[in-house]
């Protein structure tokens, strides 16, 4: 499952070059020049990791670390500091709010790859090449799906959101939260684009029944559950 990093970083040159980097080693990125973005975005998207400097406008890193230690559904996400600040103390400081990890700037891209890496195979060892809801399965590396070990014909986008309902089992997205995990939020999509996409998944699913796994939740948006509805 690809990653997404949440990177928060004021020096928009650093930003660019991180960016770049994490890109081209297959990771998404949310990015955040200063606090109150970052805490919009901690809000609104969902995300992996933290990449985050100690000094950022309308706050700093160690307040970002405490607030994702105190959400429930965030306290577990792996948190890289990267900082200026090379003194003990500020290393204990860091620690201390809940940082994983604390890397001192300068550092060489492969150096924080491998600890980002690291850090993924200890919070996340569950990724796997296959998903599995009931009798719904998909194999990830060729890009197979299956129903009752069947082999159903999907389109790219039907495919995209199934992989990500499947990996999200009961939680509900809205259409806007679709989109921008589907396309990303640099591009202009009408919100009924989504439900022409699910009207597809689900008759491409209907032979087997599988369908009944896609539900509509009025007023809120869209989840696979495994409680199929008739």
């Amino acid at each position: 499952m690809k990653k997404t990093v949440l990177l928060i970083e004021d020096d928009e040159a650093l930003r660019s070059m991180l960016k770049l980097l994490l890109t081209n080693n297959n990771f998404d990125v949310l990015e955040a020049p200063d606090y109150h973005t970052a805490v919009s975005l901690i809000a609104d998207k969902e995300f992996h990791i933290v990449l985050s400097d100690w000094m950022i406008p309308g706050g700093s890193g160690v307040q970002v670390v405490k607030r994702l230690r105190k959400d429930e559904k965030l306290k577990e996400i792996p948190i890289i500091m990267l900082t200026a600040k090379a003194a003990e103390d500020d290393q204990v400081e860091g620690f201390d709010a809940g940082a994983d990890d604390y890397i001192t700037k300068p550092f060489s891209n492969k150096e924080l790859l491998v600890r980002m890496k690291a850090l993924l195979r200890r919070i996340y060892p569950e990724d796997k090449p296959k998903l599995q809801v009931n009798n719904l399965s998909v194999d990830l590396e060729s890009h197979r799906v299956f129903v009752d070990g069947e082999e159903i014909e999907l389109g790219p986008t039907e495919y995209k959101l199934l992989c990500f309902l499947m990996q999200r089992v009961e939680r509900v997205f809205s259409r806007d939260q679709l989109i921008d995990h589907i396309w990303g939020n640099d591009v202009y999509i009408d919100d009924r684009t989504i439900d022409v996409h699910i009207g597809r998944l689900r008759k491409q699913l209907e032979s087997k029944d599988a369908h009944r796994m896609i539900q509509t939740v009025r007023g809120a948006g869209y989840r696979l559950s495994s409680q199929s509805k008739d």
